[in-house]
């Protein structure tokens, strides 16, 4: 009787443990099929047809939505965005106000340009003058940049985040639509800046993160047991 109670808090320590990482195993499955579902709705959404451009109303469901709509760019007033390329050299998103009819400006994301490429100079045949077409993804700003998100630097024309008053604010701008939108891939003259920037891969490791917490709670036996049998080799010495 004294042997077993010696066990009984080590055993529901035990048992708890087991408990708790194969709850954390389901719980990692229920994220799982959110994130799928989520997914799916983007690659549904992204699939659509354009549309033209929304009221500033009910935006959150228009994310990622493709539009197409008429404009002259404000070529003087570009902004510069840092990115990184997909081979990994650093250089800029080209942000450009875009005046629509009566007047509001929607900020286009054009699309990469290396370092050197940087001076609208250097990609002068790019640099589309008069009535335009754009079609791309609307997006929106984050509301919070990360933590590791550097500040801006509107003095030096150097962007961190999308903070769209703040990029109306340097280029002098009223009436600023609040959404953004990301140009799509279609090949401009000179070649730059290069469109189709938007990731729309969302992250999906909760499988192998659930696999993770069972294979855990599957060694929580085997550990036990070894740990009973050590104790009684201990009482017994």
């Amino acid at each position: 009787m004294t042997a077993r109670r010696g066990l009984l808090w080590p055993s529901l320590f035990w048992l708890a443990l087991f408990v708790i990482l194969v709850g954390l195993g389901v719980w990692q499955l229920q994220r799982l099929r959110w994130k799928e579902g989520l997914i799916a709705q983007l690659n549904a959404t992204i699939a659509r047809p354009p549309t033209a451009l929304p009221a500033a109303t009910s935006l959150r469901e228009l994310e990622f939505h493709h539009v197409k709509f008429a404009g002259t760019f404000l070529n003087q007033g570009e902004l510069y965005h840092h990115a990184i390329a997909a081979n990994g050299n650093p250089g800029f998103d080209v942000i450009t106000p875009l005046q629509i009819q009566g007047g509001a400006i929607v900020f286009v994301n054009r699309g990469f340009v290396p370092e050197n490429r940087r001076d609208p100079a250097t990609r002068a045949a790019g640099e589309i003058a008069g009535p335009t077409i754009v079609t791309g993804l609307l997006r929106l700003p984050e509301h919070r940049p990360s933590w590791f998100t550097p500040a801006n630097e509107p003095a030096k024309n150097l962007w961190f985040s999308m903070d769209l008053p703040a990029m109306a604010t340097a280029d002098r701008l009223t009436q600023v639509m609040p959404f953004y939108v990301d140009a799509d891939a279609t090949p401009l003259p000179g070649g730059y800046p290069v469109g189709g920037q938007t990731d729309t891969k969302l992250p999906n490791d909760h499988l192998q993160y659930a696999l993770t917490w069972f294979g855990l709670a599957a060694l929580v036996p085997i550990y036990y047991f070894l740990f009973v049998r050590r104790w009684r080799k201990e009482r017994k010495a």
